[in-house]
């Protein structure tokens, strides 16, 4: 891994953009770590992106692992890629370069609301979410229904919803389903903070078991909850152990 210091926008794009080697790994005889191996395996993600100024480098060759259970902050300014390394690893953007292994059953990530039909009801795209991924449909509206406290809203198309109220009932639906592994990114600040201890309550104490990658700027929770953090400056990226160390270089960014 190359160091903070030097720069990344020397960019060669023809041999980034479109890129055989960009790929997705979930299954063996694909390329990135074999399909039996437990757990997120991150390896040399970069991603760009073609603006007005020319083409911009938001993630330089980032690499990680993730053990079953295992949690990592992922830290940065705003603009460092944290949000593009989620939706990345969670399968709503593709990689310029690079592969994601996923080994663990995983969320999207939380309060993810991009994948609503949004002239369906709350109800209807519950069940559609609990066709898609196998799980009894009356069970999975009764929790996403309880933990949502939408009520009769839950009857209406999600297009008449605050983003508030998407962002609950992508919340609510997320934990619903039994994932290993869930993707966090600055959203569980939703609603009220009675809602919003609720939410504490149940990603970080009733799934404490959980692998998570967690995009946050709340230092308790991080210090608390998580084994090891990424740094992200300018693209690059760094693992540390130490998550007190972590959170120091990040304070100085």
């Amino acid at each position: 891994m190359r160091s903070f210091g030097e720069s990344g926008f020397a960019l060669k794009v023809p041999e980034v953009a479109g890129s055989s080697s960009v790929h997705l790994t979930a299954a063996a005889g694909k390329q990135g770590a074999p399909a039996s191996v437990r757990g997120i395996q991150v390896s040399n993600l970069t991603k760009l992106y073609e603006t007005q100024l020319g083409w911009r480098r938001v993630l330089d060759d980032i690499s990680f692992s993730l053990a079953p259970g295992e949690k990592i902050a992922v830290l940065g300014r705003n603009g460092a890629g944290k949000s593009t390394l989620v939706r990345i690893i969670g399968g709503v953007e593709m990689p310029s370069r690079g592969s994601v292994h996923r080994g663990l059953f995983q969320s999207w990530p939380i309060a993810f609301s991009g994948g609503f039909e949004v002239a369906m009801s709350g109800f209807d795209n519950i069940r559609f979410i609990a066709r898609v991924y196998d799980v009894p449909i009356k069970e999975t509206i009764d929790k996403v229904d309880d933990f949502a406290e939408l009520g009769r809203l839950l009857y209406l198309p999600v297009k008449t919803y605050s983003s508030g109220m998407r962002a609950r009932l992508a919340f609510a639906l997320t934990l619903a389903i039994d994932f290993e592994c869930f993707l966090i990114d600055e959203v569980i600040a939703v609603g009220d903070q009675r809602f919003q201890r609720k939410c504490y309550e149940a990603l970080f104490v009733q799934r404490m078991d959980r692998a998570m990658i967690l995009v946050s700027h709340d230092v308790n929770i991080i210090r608390q909850y998580c084994d090891k953090a990424l740094v992200l400056k300018s693209g690059r990226g760094r693992v540390f152990d130490d998550v007190d160390l972590a959170l120091d270089i990040y304070h100085t960014l």
